[in-house]
């Protein structure tokens, strides 16, 4: 095995070595090898893609669909994106100009931040939130500022916004906005999002609006902020969570014209573009299954509402998810336990995997995560499992 050079130990981004891994994944792969363990780790729905939308992506490769695509991903696609975003968001983008396919929705969240962020450059997050954000912000050369909603239902009020923005001035280039939310699960309505927007709209900044789970709430309509602040929003979403399709790898960013022709470079170097297959599986998903999501909603609910009971039996505080699939639950205050060791002695000894809360930010140092996207079967286990855990541990 090839051992680096000494002299080359210090040649490296000096971002990049300072950020650390992401918390999800390295609990995950720490926990990953106990013999048993039920995970309610990741955000990895437990349904399969819908067939009529895997036909699509053999097609594609039987029709020889096998060269590269142009950058921003093929025009069909970008057309019915463009349709599915005016139904959904009520702001109509121009396929041509306005909208890029990417490798994932983090593909999409590393083009938008990193082609607008300057070294000195300041982004404000709400957290607890998707930790991907820190490290992108961090690369960039730019200092993430947050604001911790945990006192606020894990809602950012108008009154923290504005505060932060007193605080740092003209140096806050955007915010990152993500709902429904992971990990809490919670989503913004339209009054709360119009008291933001009145605030933003007040700035040059943008609004990075992180839409992922927008097809998954549970009895309340996902209003997108776009619809408020056309001219400073990045819309970002994709496939992976309505049709399942993880591992297809596609999302996208939709933005005025002037911000996408500088993002859509970034996105060019990074990856040139899209695969064809995935493309063509997600112009199947956004053209004769919109309704995809619906039974997969519906059984989301039935679990969420299930978890909700059983943490509440066992006196565990929880925020009731409008959205996602994700319950955020306090660690009881009989445990004084830091988040990391709390689920790794759950891990060990009751062989339930969760992520800890501090891995979300400022927010997150009194609860854990539990994912909902696992079988029916896996998430009665757990909660049997957790619940004689927590007995025995206030015994």
């Amino acid at each position: 095995m090839p051992e680096l050079d000494k002299g080359l130990s210090e040649v490296v981004n000096k971002h990049i070595k300072a950020v650390g891994p992401s918390g999800i994944r390295e609990f995950d792969q720490k926990i990953s090898s106990i013999p048993g363990i039920v995970k309610l780790t990741l955000g990895e729905p437990d349904f399969n893609v819908p067939e009529h939308v895997k036909q699509a992506a053999i097609k594609s490769i039987e029709d020889n669909k096998s060269h590269y695509s142009v950058q921003k991903g093929i025009i069909e696609l970008r057309r019915a994106i463009s349709r599915y975003l005016s139904n959904r968001t009520g702001v109509d983008y121009d396929p041509e100009t306005e909208i890029v396919v990417t490798v994932g929705a983090t593909e999409a969240i590393f083009s938008a931040l990193t082609s607008m962020l300057n070294p000195g450059d300041k982004v404000i997050v709400p957290t607890p939130a998707f930790a991907l954000y820190f490290p992108i912000i961090q690369v960039a050369g730019a200092e993430l500022i947050t604001i911790d909603t945990s006192d606020d239902g894990f809602v950012l009020t108008p009154e923290k916004l504005q505060k932060a923005l007193d605080e740092n001035g003209d140096r806050v280039k955007a915010i990152v906005l993500n709902y429904p939310s992971n990990p809490t699960g919670v989503e913004y309505s339209q009054e709360q999002l119009q008291a933001l927007a009145d605030i933003i709209s007040k700035h040059h900044m943008f609004v990075l609006a992180d839409e992922i789970y927008n097809e998954l709430t549970y009895g309340v309509k996902h209003y997108s902020i776009a619809k408020l602040l056309p001219g400073q929003t990045i819309v970002v979403n994709g496939l992976s969570k309505s049709h399942a399709m993880t591992g297809y790898r596609i999302g996208y960013f939709a933005a005025p014209k002037d911000f996408v022709t500088n993002a859509a470079k970034m996105h060019g170097f990074a990856v040139t573009c899209p695969s064809n297959p995935a493309q063509y599986a997600a112009l199947e998903a956004l053209t004769n299954g919109l309704e995809d999501a619906v039974p997969m909603r519906e059984q989301y609910n039935k679990r969420r509402d299930y978890i909700a009971k059983r943490l509440e039996e066992m006196g565990m505080e929880i925020a009731l998810p409008q959205g996602a699939f994700y319950i955020f639950a306090k660690i009881p205050d009989t445990i004084n336990e830091t988040p990391v060791e709390f689920a790794t002695d759950l891990a060990e000894k009751a062989k339930v995997g969760v992520v800890p809360g501090s891995a979300f930010g400022p927010g997150g140092e009194r609860y854990i995560r539990m994912s909902y996207a696992a079988s029916d079967e896996d998430i009665k286990l757990a909660m049997d499992r957790m619940s004689a855990y927590l007995l025995d541990r206030v015994k």
